[in-house]
């Protein structure tokens, strides 16, 4: 049986049907069309799906829609503002830090949110931050570089 839920994306309300065992990955990608949040391993070890909830980064694949009832969400697709990239999207782009792109969204987000509660983190914290987001291209060099370079404020 559906249950109707609320929730912000992006500043955005919703009013959706959720099935009791439905993720968020699955209503911000089958229900919402926001496909840029990706499923990657759906067990929480790959960072691919990674959202902010109430500003907090989580693996969307393990949440249940149902727990998000009147909450906030973030999804790569609020990151720019009035077609304009985040500073994290150009130092990206810049950088050299997208191959794939697979991982990009869920870094960016892990990323966003280590800048807004540690504005000028070490490398160390930066690895930290990103650890739980696995790149298969990068080899996570370029990636460091670019959130350092925004933390400093050099990215542009």
């Amino acid at each position: 049986m559906k249950r109707l839920i609320n929730l912000v994306v992006n500043g955005e309300s919703h009013e959706v049907a959720v099935s009791p065992e439905q993720t968020l990955l699955e209503v911000l990608r089958e229900e919402l069309g926001l496909t840029g949040t990706k499923k990657g391993c759906n067990q929480g070890e790959c960072g691919a799906c990674t959202v902010l909830v109430d500003g907090k980064p989580v693996s969307s694949c393990l949440v249940l829609a149902v727990s998000v009832n009147g909450k906030s969400v973030s999804t790569i697709e609020g990151l720019s503002q009035d077609g304009r990239l985040h500073p994290l999207q150009e130092a990206f782009v810049k950088y050299g830090a997208i191959q794939c792109g697979f991982c990009t969204p869920g870094m960016l987000l892990a990323a966003k949110y280590l800048l807004e509660n540690r504005p000028k983190p070490s490398e160390q914290e930066i690895k930290e931050a990103i650890n739980g987001n696995i790149c298969r291209c990068t080899g996570y060099v370029k990636i460091v570089e670019a959130i350092s370079a925004v933390a400093q404020g050099a990215a542009l």
